[in-house]
């Protein structure tokens, strides 16, 4: 059953056409490897009974909601959450917003509310480490045996290895921070990028002679910090310049501790090479490809100018080691 692409917000927005549906559970964050399988899974028995894939996903994450900012740094803004659960061929998104009230559930109002009379679920599609309810009591077997007595069956999914390592967003976060992209992308199951519209800034980039793109990343805080070598696309697939769909860059994720005081916000600023034109506006994918070093705090602007000088030459250099063509 071919369902059309809907996002769901909360159980007060399920009406009776979404009851019947091949479910699966979970925060899904990166829909990396793992995810994929289980979602492949999900896609298969949907074909099988003729009925629509939802993924169920919560916003806040479990974990940022009992941890707050100690939670680890997300691989993936919601909207890029969302949009990889399309990609990856799931019909429907079902967001649960996790908060008090959700948290307070036991296992057994969790299948009743959620499962049972807001979706009216045919089959569930698990992880094999899945536990849920206020006591975490839930897990695969109270999911049977709900199954028996509401009438819906349940199967959980293998964990997925790679180098003889469960794939998993820690593991991902990991990779990440130590700067190795390559175990990240086959990890993901494709490069790490971030999404984002081009927002006006304060033009400081130009004034020391390096213009960037400046995306807001508002609360979201990146699981990088520091200065990378990117290559930039437009999420449109438009091009970014005369005949060219992607451009070579340099970027910063940080906090600009040299120019911004306190609580400043989040900001991913990218140089991108031999570029004149406008991006105002436009969103576009950050690939991230090498490390070049952390985010610093300079005692002057002059010496920032100077740092940048030398960011831009070491990742031409960068580039011209690892070239892909153009693109």
């Amino acid at each position: 059953m071919a369902a059309e692409r809907e996002l769901i917000r909360g159980l007060h927005n399920l009406l009776p056409r979404h009851r019947g549906c091949v479910a699966t559970i979970g925060s899904f964050d990166g829909v990396h490897r793992g995810h994929q399988a289980i979602i492949a899974q999900l896609r298969q028995r949907a074909r099988e009974r003729n009925l629509p894939s939802v993924a169920i996903i919560f916003e806040p994450q479990p974990h940022e909601f009992f941890s707050g900012e100690r939670a680890p740094a997300r691989l993936m803004r919601f909207k890029e959450k969302v949009l990889a659960l399309f990609d990856a061929g799931v019909d429907r998104v079902l967001c649960l917003q996790f908060n008090e009230r959700l948290r307070s559930l036991s296992a057994e109002a969790f299948i009743r509310r959620i499962l049972v009379d807001g979706l009216g679920i045919d089959h569930l599609v698990v992880g094999d480490d899945f536990r849920f309810g206020c006591d975490r009591s839930g897990d695969y077997r109270l999911l049977q045996q709900a199954g028996a007595l509401h009438g819906f069956s349940v199967e959980d999914t293998a964990t997925l290895e790679i180098e003889g390592e469960r794939v998993s967003s820690t593991r991902i976060r990991g990779a990440l921070q130590e700067g190795d992209f390559a175990l990240a992308e086959s990890l993901l199951g494709k490069p790490y990028r971030i999404t984002g519209r081009v927002a006006r800034g304060r033009a400081l980039g130009r004034q020391l002679g390096a213009p960037t793109a400046n995306v807001r990343l508002h609360r979201y805080r990146s699981p990088l910090v520091g200065v990378y070598t990117v290559r930039v696309s437009a999420t449109d697939g438009g091009e970014l310049a005369p005949g060219r769909r992607r451009l070579d860059g340099v970027a910063n994720v940080g906090f600009r501790p040299t120019v911004e005081g306190e609580g400043a916000q989040p900001l991913l600023e990218v140089n991108l090479f031999d570029f004149e034109g406008d991006l105002y506006g436009r969103e576009l994918a950050v690939e991230f490809c090498h490390k070049l070093r952390d985010e610093e705090k300079f005692e002057s602007l002059e010496a920032l100018r100077q740092q940048i000088a030398r960011d831009i030459l070491d990742a031409r250099a960068w580039f011209a080691e690892h070239p892909r063509g153009l693109e």
